[in-house]
């Protein structure tokens, strides 16, 4: 087995995160590289990446304590561009590590939060997706670094629940009218 990925430049920005994510009810999880890292195989990565669950009303409030948890924006205007982007775009102070906050919404990020799990990693408690989940909110970005992420997870997985993942990666590909979501994806699976 090989040994898990050093985090140890992120625990610092994990840990502000995720009390940031304690105080709205931990209604949120890392998801991206750090993600990936810990389900997968370890992989470089240079930022953290989350989503909370969040009504946009609740942007000044999230700022707010964001700031309070030494996570600051990355540029003046962040509120008005997360209101148009659904995405905080923060920067962890102490570290200089970037944080994307996702405002999430869709009915998949919300049973994706409610399923997530508390992992232990250098002595910080993060909430992640499962694997399943993962992999779907991998194959729906679907960039190069999201495929090998798959590949990676399917590989570390092997009871994965592929009904699930067949089910909702095909709900995009209906709705996004993108088949390349599930067939650049069905031979792992």
């Amino acid at each position: 087995m090989s040994p898990g990925p050093d985090l140890s430049p992120f625990l610092a920005p994990l840990a502000a995160l995720q009390r940031l994510l304690a105080r709205f009810g931990n209604r949120g999880m890392v998801i991206g590289g750090v993600a990936a890292s810990l389900l997968g195989r370890p992989r470089l990565t240079a930022d953290v990446d989350a989503v909370i669950l969040l009504d946009i009303a609740e942007l000044p409030a999230l700022l707010e304590a964001a700031a309070q948890e030494g996570l600051f924006p990355r540029f003046g205007d962040a509120e008005a561009f997360a209101r148009q982007n659904r995405v905080l775009l923060l920067r962890h102070e102490a570290s200089g590590i970037q944080v994307d906050l996702v405002l999430g919404a869709l009915p998949l990020e919300e049973e994706a939060v409610e399923r997530s799990c508390v992992h232990h990693v250098g002595g910080v408690a993060i909430r992640l997706p499962t694997p399943e989940d993962l992999v779907i909110l991998k194959a729906v970005a679907h960039r190069p670094q999201d495929l090998l992420d798959i590949k990676a997870i399917v590989e570390s997985h092997p009871d994965l629940d592929r009904e699930r993942i067949r089910y909702w990666v095909n709900e995009f590909v209906q709705a996004l009218e993108m088949p390349a979501l599930w067939d650049d994806i069905a031979r792992w699976l």
